[in-house]
C-alpha cells in the first residue's frame, strides 16, 4: 500500500504499526519521499478490517489524500513470527516528494505535562510530541527524519531516546523530541550586544529567563522573542505608552497590532468571540482571528491604541509552551512581527542583534535554528466560513488538491503580500507569507524560500510564471530565473490571476464557466492602465474582460494610494463635479496642490488611468470625510467599512432612492459609470450627512451594483455562478450584503475558504494559468 498526502511526522507510522497489531497482521511501514509504504500480510478478513481502520480513523494531523494498494507474493519473515509488523528505517527515491505539514500548536497532552510539576518536561519550553510542535519551519529536507531538521544538532538522553523508539508512545519518532536535559534551551538577553551569541553562558535561563521578560514587560519594555517561525516584538497590551513606543520604533503609524489573549474567555472581555470564531482561536492552526471590538470602559484605551479607527482587533491564543510559560506572566500582550515595517521578520539571533537593536530593548532567545521564517496567519469570518487574509503558520506549506494533475511549475506571486507557488502533479504547494516585494531584503527572502520549495518537492519547473507587471521586483526576478533554467516565462495578468485561483481553490473543471468578480487596488491592464473593478469570464481556460468599472485618471499615480483625496479630486474632475470647497476632501487639499492637480487632471500630465474599486472606496472614504492620508494599505477603506456596518441597516434599502447608483452602459466590454453615485455622495456630504450613512448606502450601492451587472451579463452568456475575489472582498460587510443580494437572485456565488482574496492567493492562478499554457497554448490567457 502507498499513502499520499500529509502523513509523515504526524504519528502515521505508530498509528499503523498499532493498526496491525490489533488485526495480527506480519509486514512493515516505512516513510519514503512518495509519502508512506505499508506492506502487510496476513488473514484477508483482518487485512480489510486494518485497510478500513487506516482511512476511518488517522490521526489529528494526518491527511490522507490516496491511497494505492498492490496485492504482492507471500513474504518469507525473517523471525518466523506470523505477526511480525517493524517500522523499517525511511527510504528515499530521486525526483518523489510528499507534503510537509506546518506548525502545529501544543496539544493537551503535552500542555498538561508542561504545568505538572511532577513530569520531567515541567516548564520545559520545547515539549512537543507527534501530534504537536514545529514541522515546516525545522524540516531542511524529505523524508521527514531527524537527521534532515534542524533539530540534527541535539542528541537524545537516553530517556527521550527509549520514547522515540517506543511505537506504543505518542513521542515515537517525533523529530523534535527533546527534554531540559538534551534539548534547546531559553536564555534572556539584557542588550543588542550580547542578544548575537550562539548560546545562552551565563545569561539567565529557563524561568529566570521567562521572570526577566516578564520583568521588562511590566516596566513598559519591549522585548524581542525567538518563536517558532521567527521573531516577535513583545509588549504590554494594556499600556498605551509602550504601544505607542512599539508603533514609533517599528514605524508603524497606525495599522492594527495582533495581541495574544491567554484563552477565549479573557479574550472575551474586551472583543466578540462567536462560536465559530472561538473554534478558530482554539484550533491546532492557532492563527489570528480578527474579532469584533467590545464596547467596554475598561479595555478602551487599549483597544484604541493596538487597532485604532478600526472595529476589529486582532486576537490570537498561545501556540507554543514558551507562550504559554509568558502569557502566564503577563497578558494580554501584543505580539507583532519582529521587523521594520516592509522588512522580512528576522530568523536567527544574529540578525536580532543588528536589525532589532534599535527595536527592542531585551531580547529572549532560544538556541534551535529555524530553517524557513513563518508569520503567523490572519483569518477572517465570513457568512459562518472562514475568510483567509493571510496564509501562512498552521495552513502553509499543506497544499492545495488541484482539479487535474498538470506540469510542474513556479509561480512568483505578485508585488505586495507576496506568496509563491510550486506545483507538482495534483499538489499546488503555497508558501508561506513572504511580505512585499518593494525591497531586495524581501526579494532576498523569495529567493532562499522558493530555492527551498525546489528542493524540499523535488521539482524541476518547466515554466516561470509572475506578474504582467514590468516592474514589479518579483516579475524582474522571475524573468531572470526563467532565463537561468532555461525555461520559458509566462507573464499573467492580475486579475486572471485572482480569478483563476478562486476556481483552482474550488477546483472547477478546465471548461467551466464562471464570472468572476475582480475587486481591488491595482493590477496591471495589457492596455497600460491600472485595473481594478473588473468582470471577467472563464469560457474554458481562457478569460475575457466583459465589464468593468469607467477609467478615471490617477494623477501621480502611486501618490493616490497614500492621499485617498487626489482620488476623491480625480474622480471629481473625471464626472465635471465642481471641487466644492465645503466637499472634505478639497477642503483636505493644500491650495497650490489643488491648482496643480486641476492642471494635471485637465491634460493629463503624469495620470495614469485607472478602473480601480479599490481607489473609488478611498477616495467615497475622503469625500465622506473619513480618511484623506493613509499610513497602510487599505486603511481609507477599512475604516469606510466600519462606519458602514454600523448603518448598513438603516441606509441599505434606502441607497439607490437617493441616487447612489451606478450607470451600466452595454458594449464590448460593458463599461460602469459612477457619475450618480459620486453625485450622491458630494451632495450628502455637503448636506452635512454624518460619515456612517454615507459609508453605509455606498456599500449598499456596490453590491446592487454587481448584481446588476451580473444580470445584464447573464442574459447573453448563460453562466450561474459568480466568484468575487480580489483585496476589496476582504471587507466582509460587502461581500455578505453581496453575497446574499447575488443569492436572492439565483446565482450560485464562490468564495475564498483557502487561499486569500487578496495578493497572497494570485500565485495560485498564476501557476494554474501557466500549466494551462504549457499544456494548450491556445487555450491559454
Amino acid at each position: 500500500m502507498r499513502v499520499a498526502g500529509q502523513v509523515q511526522g504526524v504519528g502515521f507510522r505508530p498509528f499503523v504499526w498499532r493498526c496491525a497489531q490489533a488485526e495480527q497482521l506480519a509486514g512493515f511501514v516505512r516513510n519514503d519521499a512518495d509519502g508512506v509504504t505499508i506492506e502487510v500480510q496476513g488473514d484477508p478478513s483482518a487485512i480489510a478490517a486494518f485497510c478500513a481502520q487506516l482511512t476511518a480513523n488517522p490521526p489529528p494531523l494526518a491527511v490522507i489524500d490516496a491511497v494505492e494498494q498492490e496485492e504482492l507474493p507471500l513474504a518469507e519473515l525473517s523471525s518466523g513470527d506470523p505477526r511480525e509488523f517493524v517500522i523499517v528505517a525511511s527510504a528515499g527515491r530521486s525526483g518523489a516528494s510528499t507534503p510537509t505539514a506546518p506548525d502545529i500548536s501544543i496539544c493537551d497532552d503535552c500542555r498538561r505535562e508542561l504545568f505538572d510539576p511532577a513530569d520531567r518536561r515541567h516548564r520545559y519550553p520545547f515539549i512537543n510530541c507527534t501530534n504537536c510542535g514545529p514541522r515546516f519551519t525545522i524540516v531542511q529536507d524529505i523524508p521527514y527524519d531527524r537527521p534532515l531538521t534542524t533539530m540534527k544538532s541535539f542528541v537524545m538522553c537516553p530517556a527521550c531516546q527509549r520514547e522515540y523508539d517506543d511505537p506504543t508512545d505518542r513521542r515515537f519518532h517525533a523529530q523534535p523530541n527533546a527534554c531540559p536535559a538534551c534539548g534547546p534551551q531559553i536564555w534572556f538577553a539584557a542588550n543588542a550586544d550580547s542578544a548575537a551569541e550562539s548560546e545562552p553562558g551565563d545569561h539567565p535561563q529557563g524561568d529566570t529567563a521567562i521572570a526577566a521578560f516578564a520583568e521588562w514587560i511590566r516596566r513598559g519594555g519591549i522585548v524581542a522573542v525567538k518563536g517558532i517561525g521567527g521573531f516577535h516584538l513583545a509588549c504590554e497590551a494594556t499600556s498605551p505608552s509602550a504601544v505607542a513606543e512599539l508603533r514609533e520604533r517599528k514605524r508603524r503609524t497606525d495599522k492594527p497590532l495582533a495581541v495574544m489573549a491567554a484563552s477565549v474567555d479573557a479574550a472575551r472581555q474586551f472583543a466578540h468571540v462567536d462560536a465559530q470564531q472561538q473554534q478558530l482561536l482554539e484550533s491546532r492552526e492557532r492563527p489570528i482571528v480578527l474579532l469584533r471590538k467590545r464596547s467596554s470602559a475598561q479595555w478602551t484605551d487599549m483597544l484604541q491604541a493596538v487597532a485604532p479607527g478600526n472595529d476589529f482587533i486582532g486576537v490570537m491564543l498561545p501556540y507554543s509552551p514558551l507562550h504559554h510559560l509568558l502569557i502566564e506572566q503577563c497578558a494580554p500582550l501584543v505580539m507583532t512581527s519582529g521587523n521594520v515595517s516592509d522588512e522580512p521578520i528576522v530568523r536567527t539571533s544574529a540578525e536580532a542583534a543588528t536589525r532589532l537593536a534599535k527595536l527592542a530593548d531585551g531580547f529572549l532567545l532560544h538556541n534551535r535554528e529555524i530553517n524557513a521564517v513563518c508569520d503567523d496567519s490572519v483569518v477572517r469570518t465570513h457568512s459562518g466560513r472562514l475568510l483567509p487574509i493571510r496564509r501562512s503558520r498552521g495552513y502553509a506549506p499543506m497544499p492545495i488538491r488541484l482539479a487535474a494533475a498538470g506540469p510542474s511549475v513556479l509561480a512568483v506571486g505578485g508585488e505586495i503580500k507576496a506568496t509563491f507557488c510550486v506545483t507538482k502533479d495534483d499538489y499546488a504547494y503555497m508558501s508561506q507569507h513572504i511580505g512585499d516585494v518593494g525591497n531586495l531584503e524581501t526579494l532576498d527572502a523569495l529567493r532562499r524560500n522558493v530555492q527551498h520549495f525546489l528542493r524540499l518537492y523535488r521539482v524541476a519547473p518547466a515554466a516561470v510564471a509572475g506578474d504582467l507587471h514590468p516592474d514589479y521586483l518579483s516579475s524582474r526576478w522571475g524573468r531572470e530565473l526563467a532565463a537561468e533554467l532555461g525555461v520559458p516565462l509566462v507573464p499573467v495578468q492580475h486579475h486572471a490571476a485572482h480569478a483563476t485561483a478562486l476556481a483552482a481553490e474550488h477546483q472547477l473543471p478546465a471548461d467551466a464557466t464562471l464570472l468572476a468578480c475582480c475587486f481591488d487596488g491595482t493590477g496591471f491592464g495589457p492596455d497600460g492602465a491600472i485595473w481594478g473593478g473588473e468582470f471577467l469570464l472563464s469560457r474554458g481556460a481562457q478569460w475575457d474582460r466583459v465589464a468593468h468599472l469607467n477609467y478615471f485618471p490617477l494623477p501621480g499615480g502611486d501618490a493616490c494610494i497614500k492621499r485617498p483625496y487626489r482620488a476623491a479630486l480625480a474622480l471629481l474632475g473625471r464626472c465635471g463635479l465642481p471641487a466644492d470647497e465645503r466637499l472634505p476632501s478639497v477642503a483636505h487639499c493644500p491650495s497650490a496642490e489643488l491648482k496643480i492637480l486641476a492642471q494635471q487632471i485637465a491634460v493629463g500630465l503624469n495620470c495614469v488611468d485607472t478602473s480601480s474599486a479599490g481607489r473609488l472606496f478611498d477616495a467615497v472614504a475622503s469625500l465622506a470625510g473619513v480618511r484623506h492620508e493613509v499610513s497602510y494599505e487599505a486603511q481609507a477603506a477599512m475604516e469606510l467599512e466600519a462606519l458602514a456596518a454600523h448603518a448598513i441597516n438603516d441606509e441599505a434599502a434606502d441607497a439607490a432612492s437617493l441616487g447612489y447608483e451606478f450607470e451600466l452602459t452595454d458594449g464590448e466590454p460593458l463599461v460602469i459609470g459612477y457619475q450618480s453615485l459620486l453625485q450622491a455622495v458630494c451632495r450628502d456630504a455637503i448636506a452635512g450627512v454624518g460619515p456612517a450613512p454615507i459609508a453605509g448606502r455606498f456599500h449598499a450601492a456596490v453590491a446592487d451594483m454587481i448584481v446588476g451587472v451580473c444580470q445584464r451579463l447573464q442574459q447573453s452568456t448563460g453562466f450561474d455562478a459568480v466568484g468575487l475575489t480580489g483585496g476589496v472582498f476582504q471587507n466582509v460587510l460587502l461581500a455578505e450584503l453581496t453575497e446574499a443580494r447575488l443569492c436572492d437572485a439565483g446565482f450560485h456565488v464562490l468564495s475564498h475558504h483557502l487561499v486569500p482574496p487578496n495578493d497572497g492567493g494570485i500565485a495560485l492562478g498564476q501557476a494554474i494559468i501557466a500549466q494551462a499554457q504549457l499544456s494548450s497554448p491556445v487555450n491559454a490567457s
